[in-house]
């Protein structure tokens, strides 16, 4: 939240002496988005329609780059490390606020710190959801919490890596609940829902978007959000708010960030370019 709260309050300053003629100039080439995940997730999903859609207003192809590893730290330092010139950015999710904090718990040396992206706009912002197999026992919130505390440590979920956008949530809800679940990390969002609708593990947490597919297919069904209100899309799913976990709240949100040092009027630009593709119904 606080992380947030600094984007919407600071105007971020680019590179000094930057004239209004770069942003006339740029892009004199290709755009890369890196995208720190597989193909299948959050930030997949996101970063894809806003590449096609940014193409169209800024008159050069925007190429995503599936840089996947770590958790997203492999493809968020590639990021913060690119050339500031407005050529590469990166979509990324909510887990790179905290993977630079990750890493100094075991005493490493980050491979990139917060202050070298600088963020252009966010594109979502879901609560992510708790998802259970249709075939699963679980009804409810309360049933997957019995069963746990009967077998502490039996019970698994996938996730999209260590200290990941659905490790966290998880990682709240057993603390909130006094349980104990099985830790299985993947390489990223779409894995890990790949391995769950396979049956490798039992449950996991998703956006609303990767899930909604298998959800209406009938493979899938949602026991709880992590949001601070029920979605529109899943108007019976309750909140962990709801259930009485008052601090389980949390949001999968992707947004669009370039290195730091990227000339100001390019990141103007990128912005009034980035509202038109918000604008836009389709």
């Amino acid at each position: 939240r606080k992380f947030l709260k600094a984007v919407a309050a600071v105007p971020f300053a680019g590179a000094v002496g930057a004239s209004a003629a770069e942003a006339q100039t740029w892009p004199t080439r290709n755009i890369t988005m890196i995208v720190a995940f597989p193909p299948g997730g959050q930030a997949d999903l996101a970063a894809r329609p806003v590449a096609a859609a940014l193409e169209k207003i800024l008159g050069k192809s925007v190429v995503v780059d599936n840089r996947s590893g770590a958790g997203g730290m492999l493809g968020n330092a590639a990021a913060a490390r690119a050339e500031p010139d407005g050529h590469t950015l990166l979509m990324a999710l909510s887990s790179m606020t905290f993977l630079p904090e990750a890493e100094r718990l075991y005493d490493r040396k980050p491979s990139y710190e917060l202050d070298q992206l600088v963020p252009i706009a966010r594109v979502l912002a879901d609560p992510g959801v708790l998802c259970v197999r249709s075939d699963s026992p679980y009804k409810s919130v309360a049933d997957l919490i019995a069963d746990a505390k009967k077998r502490p440590g039996q019970i698994s979920f996938s996730s999209s890596g260590n200290y990941g956008a659905a490790h966290v949530p998880f990682e709240m809800f057993q603390q909130a609940a006094g349980i104990k679940l099985l830790h299985v990390p993947y390489r990223g969002g779409g894995p890990a829902l790949t391995a769950f609708i396979g049956a490798q593990v039992d449950i996991t947490a998703q956006a609303p978007g990767p899930i909604t597919p298998h959800v209406q297919s009938g493979a899938a069904r949602l026991l709880a959000n992590w949001g601070a209100k029920r979605s529109a899309e899943y108007p019976d799913v309750p909140t962990m708010i709801e259930l009485g976990y008052k601090d389980v709240e949390y949001y999968i949100w992707a947004g669009l960030f370039a290195p730091k040092g990227t000339p100001e009027p390019v990141i103007k630009r990128l912005r009034d370019a980035m509202r038109q593709v918000m604008a836009d119904p389709a």
